[in-house]
């Protein structure tokens, strides 16, 4: 299990991407209060196990304050002491690793409204589909009342697991995303408000004063746990979970309970200091499995020795690497299933050349860089993590979608709206959509109705709700957690906090009942998207390779498989 996703543009022709203890709210006030009482940036320092005694007298040598300790992860948090102070504190033995403390966002009085970047579900282009107008229910008896638009989970048998087998209430399922909207129609009835958590801060504009996140919509720059400004979280959230209750859609698992863990900025960004915090998290309150449709900015490839970057450059992708896999472990020892999106840079992750995304923040600040297979994607390439490739609705590899026969776990649904003559959005997977979210984007009108295909409305009992079709292997990702929750909903056992099942079985359990699928003939598969073909190469036999892992997810065998 290697390297994310989220968030990478699939083709620039092809398609546009849409885009310290933990627990308590009063860890990130505390955080707030601290960074405006201490001058100069602050750094998450990582020392070797042992070494936080040297770690801070390293800090100290170069003229930096230690902050706090996490002696859960390892990490000081420290101010610095000058330009120079992440290579004077690097060079001690006992520091593995040093990145800017960015978690931290600012109240502003204006702005303009939140960029949108991605995060790892690649949306159709806009003007690219026909007009459409509310959904008319069709009384096709096959489910909710929009179920026949998810070919996604016709495709895995979700459609007929739900009936037998839609999950436990006593199962948590974790979104550690941009947020969730749990008023949402379709996701409230399954929403734990009360575990929820948001370890992000809204930061207004960035270091150059140009507009990150947007104004704050709340005084705190703090959002409520119920809610997505962007709405990628939602979209993951809706797959994973969304109930049965006569509107909408029907997620993989409509019957367990889903847990915000909120680690994205409003502008698509995942820092490290709240994916830690998210992680660790989920493993102190007993959740069962989380989604991870990102990966940690700033760095798309993480490489500790890149000549092309600075030694500043070289520790901060050190200390990305390691306090995620820190996290990583800390959660999966404490009985957490890691999942994650593989990535939608049409990339083999296992002979991986270049990198042009990196690093993706501060604005502005790409290069063009050499990389191999030595630089990791994270959390996708961490070690204990189960990533998922992309599929279209034709049962191919997603155009978009990364691969690598190392690096691809499983497979599963993730949209493609390329696959078949023309591009048409029905080909994607459809998810919840926050209102809010499509009216700032201009995806519907004064009126309440959609602009284009790509946006649904469905109303019922005098309550409507959106939904908006989106492509990328963040949309695969949360069809594999809905079908670990499942597993987990049958042969978990009683715990602390519901039931719980070894991540490792989880895992066997998850290839066990994955429909093998073999490479294509021939193997230099050739994709075509608007007069060009771009060829990927499939390695591998039919119980492992390259484009589908150890197969196609498959919730109908994980609803009935004999123990």
């Amino acid at each position: 299990m290697r390297r994310v996703a989220s968030g990478l543009t699939a083709l620039a022709a092809v398609v546009a991407i849409g885009a310290c203890s933990v627990g308590t709210p009063e860890t990130a006030t505390r955080s707030t209060t601290r960074s405006a009482i201490h001058e100069g940036p602050e750094y998450l320092v990582f020392y070797t196990e042992g070494g936080q005694s040297r770690a801070q007298q390293a800090v100290e040598r170069a003229g930096g304050t230690m902050l706090a300790n996490d002696a859960k992860l390892g990490y000081l948090t420290a101010t610095g002491g000058g330009a120079t102070f992440v290579e004077k504190v690097g060079a001690d033995a006992s520091i593995v690793g040093v990145s800017p403390d960015r978690s931290i966002g600012f109240a502003d009085g204006g702005g303009a409204a939140p960029v949108t970047r991605r995060t790892g579900g690649a949306k159709a282009r806009a003007g690219t589909f026909p007009d459409a107008r509310s959904f008319t229910r069709s009384g096709s008896g096959s489910g909710e009342p929009l179920a026949g638009r998810q070919w996604d989970m016709r495709m895995i048998g979700a459609d007929r697991a739900n009936a037998k087998v839609p999950g436990s209430r006593q199962v948590l399922v974790g979104v550690i995303d941009t947020g969730v909207d749990g008023k949402h129609p379709d996701i409230a009835p399954n929403f734990n408000r009360e575990l929820s958590r948001n370890f992000v801060t809204d930061k207004p504009k960035d270091e150059s004063g140009e507009t990150l996140d947007g104004p704050c919509e709340v005084s705190s720059c703090k959002d409520p746990v119920d809610e997505d400004d962007d709405g990628h979280g939602t979209h993951v959230a809706s797959t994973i979970a969304a109930p049965i209750n006569g509107i909408g859609i029907a997620g993989v698992a409509p019957g367990v309970q889903i847990v915000n863990i909120r680690a994205g900025q409003d502008s698509g960004f995942f820092f490290l200091k709240p994916s830690l915090d998210a992680l660790t998290y989920a493993g102190d309150i007993g959740v069962d499995v989380v989604n991870m449709s990102y990966y940690v900015d700033p760095w798309l490839f993480n490489c500790t020795a890149n000549k092309a970057d600075s030694r500043k450059e070289q520790l901060e992708q050190a200390a990305i690497i390691t306090g995620m896999q820190r996290a990583l472990d800390y959660a999966r020892q404490r009985g957490v299933t890691l999942i994650s999106a593989l990535g939608n840079g049409s990339t083999d992750l296992g002979h991986p050349k270049v990198d042009k995304e990196s690093p993706g923040y501060p604005v502005g600040e790409k290069k063009t860089r050499q990389v191999d297979n030595s630089c990791l994607n994270v959390p996708a390439e961490s070690n204990g993590v189960i990533s998922v490739a992309g599929l279209g609705p034709s049962g191919r590899k997603a155009i978009y979608s990364d691969y690598g026969v190392e690096q691809a776990d499983v497979s599963a649904p993730g949209g493609d709206a390329l696959d078949g003559n023309g591009a048409k959005a029905t080909r994607s997977i459809l998810g919840a959509a926050p209102e809010r979210v499509l009216r700032a984007a201009g995806r519907i009108d004064a009126k309440g109705e959609p602009k284009g295909a790509d946006v649904v409305k469905d109303c019922a009992r005098g309550t409507c709700a959106y939904y908006q079709y989106l492509d990328g292997t963040s949309m695969a990702a949360p069809h594999a957690t809905g079908v670990a929750a499942i597993l987990i909903s049958r042969f978990g056992k009683p715990g602390k906090a519901g039931l719980e099942l070894a991540p490792a079985t989880v895992e066997d359990l998850l290839y066990k009942t994955a429909t093998p699928k073999a490479c294509p003939t021939p193997r230099q598969y050739v994709y075509k998207a608007y007069g060009q073909d771009v060829t990927q190469v499939c390695e591998g036999d039919q119980a492992d390779n390259g484009f589908f892992g150890h197969g196609v997810v498959d919730a109908w065998k994980a609803a009935t498989v004999e123990p």
